[in-house]
């Protein structure tokens, strides 16, 4: 792939609440240097970009003395925008992408379709309020960012599961994973996989 076609984006967003900077390479090997001042959070990026096999960089400074939702949130939001810019016309795409993955006793869905509509389709419990300062509250809201940001369909699904650690992990390898597929390139597509003509 001749680096004129290299999938990429820099986003860039400072408010009140965060500054945040982001890089993200779809076509990319795995590679993360994460730091959003959440523990718990930096491993679940790193493990989006080691199993979606993108390349990640992400510096975030947060209000984190309030909590850590604005910090969350607003990661969703720009890693959207990244994915959206990334993969730009969407050209020759797969456009969905799907995968039930399993974690130990956790079983998770996800199904994404890079539609251009946004919607989320949520579905799990946990048990705990957060894993070490990670408010599990905020998975739901940040995929949400994620799809309204990036403007896809995405679906999340607990099917079994009884430890918060892996039910969340799970959710972030199985978007990862989906999203890899449903950005994957396909040869056999010639223009944009949509009777529309766009997406």
């Amino acid at each position: 792939m001749a680096v004129s076609e290299i999938r990429q984006a820099t986003v860039k967003r400072k408010t009140s609440e965060t500054d945040i900077a982001l890089f993200l390479r779809i076509d990319g090997s795995g590679e993360a240097e994460v730091d959003t001042g959440i523990g718990f959070f930096d491993h679940m990026l790193k493990s989006f970009a080691k199993h979606g096999l993108f390349d990640l960089k992400l510096k975030v400074t947060g209000d984190l003395i309030v909590d850590c939702h604005h910090t969350i949130e607003d990661v969703g939001i720009v890693l959207g925008e990244a994915i959206k810019e990334a993969i730009g016309d969407k050209m020759s795409i797969r456009r969905y992408g799907d995968i039930i993955l399993p974690m130990d006793e956790t079983l998770i869905m996800c199904a994404i379709d890079l539609s251009g509509r946004p919607y989320l389709g949520f579905e799990s419990t946990f048990t705990a309020d957060s894993v070490g300062y990670f408010d599990t509250q905020m998975v739901k809201e940040f995929f949400y960012a994620i799809s309204y940001s990036a403007g896809m369909n995405l679906h999340i699904r607990k099917i079994a599961g009884e430890n918060d650690h892996h039910i969340i992990e799970g959710m972030f390898k199985a978007f990862a994973k989906a999203l890899d597929e449903a950005t994957v390139k396909d040869t056999r597509i010639k223009t944009i996989l949509s009777t529309k003509g766009s997406l």
